[in-house]
């Protein structure tokens, strides 16, 4: 993480409106694109609730989408600080966000599915890759790097996702075990993309690559 831990105040982060194309980290202060960004909301009962389509209502509090940011902005006050007021954080709020995030990975897969915009099995999904009808290439979590460069041969820069194990995969497309899937070129595609690489980024493991506790925690604000 770059700096020395300091969580700047609210006027250094929060006072910034919401529109342009960046967003400034409330913790590192870098400033990202949304998609690679979770957005946080404090709700009328204060407690706060993470916004991952970035849509409801109230001043954002955004954070890179990384597991030590999230954890330093819980454990030392920057959500208070941001939302100048006392708030109340679930203890376990990183895997909160994780399982939303599963979540939505299963459910994007399971509509382009239903829309015919994927398809599953080594054959069928090496069939779209040689016709250049693959935008985005997920892989088992527990599945083989090898059989996978196998499967990418002629298109190493496609990009690939490891958000879900082999029965995971599966269940989407009613199996008992899936290692590959292909989506073509759209917003879903791009959707399972972004909450991949977010993902990735809050359990710490490579999920994108290309190829080559219950409880809550109460945070006085600064006065």
């Amino acid at each position: 993480m770059k700096g020395d831990n300091h969580l700047p105040h609210s006027n250094d982060v929060c006072e910034e409106d919401e529109r342009g194309p960046l967003r400034r980290c409330l913790v590192t202060r870098e400033r990202l694109a949304p998609s690679s960004m979770i957005r946080f909301v404090v709700a009328p009962d204060k407690t706060v609730v993470p916004d991952l389509d970035a849509r409801l209502p109230g001043r954002g509090i955004w954070l890179s989408a990384r597991r030590d940011v999230l954890e330093t902005a819980r454990t030392r006050g920057g959500f208070a600080r941001a939302a100048r007021c006392q708030v109340v954080i679930p203890s376990d709020l990183v895997g909160l966000i994780e399982a939303a995030l599963l979540r939505r990975v299963t459910n994007t897969l399971g509509l382009a599915r239903r829309a015919g915009q994927a398809v599953s099995g080594y054959a069928k999904v090496r069939e779209w890759i040689v016709a250049g009808a693959t935008a985005l290439v997920v892989q088992a979590s527990d599945g083989s790097p090898d059989e996978c460069v196998r499967l990418l041969s002629g298109a190493r820069t496609l990009p690939v996702v490891k958000p879900l194990d082999g029965a995971q995969l599966g269940k989407v497309f009613g199996r008992e075990h899936t290692v590959h899937a292909a989506l073509r070129a759209g917003a879903l595609a791009d959707r399972l993309k972004q909450d991949s690489e977010r993902f990735a980024g809050l359990a710490d493991v490579a999920v994108l690559r290309t190829p080559e506790v219950s409880g809550e925690r109460v945070e006085q604000a600064d006065r």
